[in-house]
């Protein structure tokens, strides 16, 4: 028979259990989670485990670089780059071939766009944008460790626009803010045209006030007297004018006035001569070539490349004889190179794999850069010299641990739409050893809508292929670019949906595939791209399992009416002018926010507080509307970024958000 306990015994039995449950509980308490900065504004978000954070530390870290521009007279340049700990990319000195780069900007705001002085590289200027407001100001930098001087206007959003051949003169545009309150009449959105001395800012001078905000300088003459303009009107139509730099007097070239022409017309380079201009253009043929048009009776001449792709640029050396054209060759961009004056097919040297980034000839030596990324790694900068030989500037960084010459490259997919249309697109599969079996499914859609997937290095979502199994596929939908300009106008006003269809189809061929959960998809965009997530999610509910929307439109109308004005216009010719009846009538009808109550899967929305794109509004009216209904959505808006995270602490606390609600939705199962 068990004796009773005395006080003095149970009082110890009662420590000793206290004392053992205290221990339990420090045992069990909950796990450390990441700490989000004070400008995110997090909701229905849960915390995110900092085991999270180290896990996916490795994949947060992948570093290129960007050319911006050559020295005038030195071998050298300037790039930008995020360099180890900072958030936001910078202008960097390289003095050479993998020389360390020297810091020369630094600050909350990222800078990549900018050029040396011409005449002897005294100082830089570039564009900086405030937290994400894409109202870029004009700085001069006379060297490391000075402070930028203010060259522009507060008031006005600037652009560069290049400079004069024989002095320090910079030619830039201006765009005077819509200050008008939502709802009030806006005065025309006009761009300015200005030349300025930077050294002397206050002496700059008007060129001319042009109606619109598509406008934009394709060169300047070698006697700068004249500068080639491009009116964009639309992915399918723009307009190439000449201008008198004295007067300011400007006469349409192509298309000739009279002409009804539609076809995209952009001005590359002036001959040495002065006589003629080379273009590219979409009137011989469904792509873009390169022309040349006489300026003495406008007659244009074709330049046959050989090339059954868009040219997606181009580069001339400094005496005129040499170009180097790139092609979009199924979403992968190569170099081609012509004598500039028969237009004849030059060799071409044996270059390192990869897509190309951007190519530009120095002045002084006909030395071009070009820049290369791959599935394996990001962008990376080198040099081809006159004698064929290849340099490399700069390596990409990569963390330790992760070998991504192991990641494997994009594969091209096809698929039949709606109406028999082939639609294709890339996709990323995890490695099948690792992972084998039906794999889930992201499909990450483009913005634009003129925008393409392309071949190239995918950055931190290598994470969801070679960490979560998760097979991401790239779609070009109708109305994408690099396809030919009939493909796309497919997407354009009234057809607007069929881009929509185009993501159904895909959802049918992903069924048919042996290797792929059509049980288990999810859909992932940004801007455009998000417009078409909350599309899917209305019309394609029970085919998917989440959908991640990212500074998308919810609603047509109120997008068109507060976008930024100087982008209205030229958007309405894409999607369609809600001042007409039946346009406003259509386009609510197809805006996920009038179909919100067909949105039944989780929802995560994602935006910067000072878009001028996609206004946050449009985040803030689908988020509360499909929370009515009960659907679960996840919204994450950061205070201090736009058009687009470009922060690395905000990107971070995205991607590990991403990851967390892929975790409850597409791979719980």
């Amino acid at each position: 028979m068990q004796r009773p306990l005395s006080s003095l015994r149970l009082a110890a039995l009662l420590l000793a259990l206290s004392a053992g449950g205290l221990a339990q509980a420090q045992d069990t308490k909950p796990p450390a989670t990441l700490q989000p900065n004070a400008n995110l504004v997090i909701q229905g978000i849960p915390p995110v485990p900092q085991s999270l954070v180290e896990a996916v530390s490795a994949y947060n870290d992948f570093r290129g670089h960007g050319f911006v521009d050559w020295h005038p007279s030195k071998r050298e340049m300037l790039i930008a780059h995020r360099k180890a700990g900072a958030n936001t990319a910078q202008l960097f000195r390289l003095a050479g071939p993998l020389a360390e780069p020297e810091q020369l900007t630094d600050g909350v705001d990222p800078v990549a766009d900018a050029s040396y002085e011409p005449g002897s590289g005294r100082y830089i200027v570039f564009a900086r944008a405030s937290g994400g407001n894409e109202v870029a100001q004009l700085y001069r930098l006379d060297g490391k460790g000075k402070e930028p001087v203010l060259l522009t206007d507060p008031d006005q959003r600037h652009a560069m626009s290049g400079w004069l051949h024989k002095s320090s003169q910079l030619l830039f545009t201006s765009v005077p803010l819509d200050r008008t309150a939502q709802g009030g009449s806006r005065a025309q959105v006009m761009t300015q045209l200005w030349i300025m001395d930077p050294e002397k800012p206050a002496e700059k001078r008007k060129i001319a006030e042009l109606p619109g905000g598509g406008w934009g300088v394709g060169s300047v003459s070698w006697d700068d007297k004249q500068l080639a303009l491009t009116e964009y009107v639309s992915a399918n139509e723009a307009r190439v004018w000449l201008m008198d730099l004295a007067t300011g007097e400007k006469r349409q070239v192509l298309p000739a006035p009279g002409q009804t022409e539609r076809a995209s017309h952009s001005p590359a380079s002036f001959t040495r001569d002065n006589k003629e201009l080379f273009v590219s253009t979409t009137r011989f043929s469904e792509f873009r070539e390169m022309a040349r048009l006489k300026l003495a009776d406008g007659a244009l001449q074709r330049l046959d490349s050989g090339m059954a792709w868009d040219v997606s640029g181009g580069t001339l050396t400094e005496d005129g004889k040499k170009l180097a054209l790139q092609f979009n060759v199924a979403g992968r961009d190569e170099l081609r190179f012509y004598d500039a004056e028969s237009f004849k097919p030059l060799p071409s040297p044996k270059l390192p794999a990869g897509s190309v980034g951007s190519a530009s000839y120095d002045r002084a030596r006909g030395e071009l850069m070009f820049s290369l990324n791959s599935a394996q790694g990001p962008g990376q900068i080198f040099s081809l010299d006159a004698a064929g030989k290849v340099e490399q500037w700069t390596r990409a960084y990569a963390p330790p641990g992760i070998d991504t010459s192991k990641f494997g490259d994009q594969q091209i997919v096809r698929w039949k739409s709606f109406d028999g249309r082939p639609i294709s697109g890339l996709i990323n599969l995890p490695p099948a050893a690792k992972f084998p079996g039906k794999r889930p499914v992201l499909i990450n859609i483009h913005g634009g809508p003129e925008g393409q997937s392309t071949m190239g290095f995918i950055g931190r979502n290598n994470y969801f292929v070679q960490e979560l199994g998760i097979a991401m596929i790239q779609p070009n939908v109708r109305g994408s670019s690099g396809y030919g300009k009939t493909f796309l106008d497919l997407d354009n006003g009234f057809k607007r949906e069929d881009s929509v269809k185009d993501i159904g189809a895909l959802l049918d061929w992903i069924a048919t595939q042996p290797n792929l959960d059509a049980s288990r998809v999810m859909v992932v965009g940004g801007s455009y791209g998000g417009y078409m997530v909350l599309a899917v999610s209305t019309h394609y509910a029970e085919r998917i399992v989440g959908a991640i929307d990212i500074v998308g439109i919810s609603h047509f109308v109120t997008f068109l009416n507060n976008t930024e004005s100087y982008r209205r216009d030229l958007r309405r010719v894409e999607y369609g002018d809600e001042r007409e009846p039946a346009m406003k009538e259509f386009l609510d009808k197809i805006s996920p926010l009038t179909n919100a109550a067909k949105i039944k899967k989780p929802l995560f929305v994602v935006q910067g507080k000072n878009d001028p794109r996609v206004p946050y509004t449009e985040a803030e009216q689908i988020v509360a509307k499909v929370r009515e209904q009960g659907t679960p959505v996840w919204y994450l808006r950061a205070e201090n970024e736009g058009h687009g995270f470009q922060r690395k602490e905000n990107q971070d606390y995205l991607f590990y958000s991403m990851i967390g609600f892929m975790q409850q939705n597409l791979l719980k199962h």
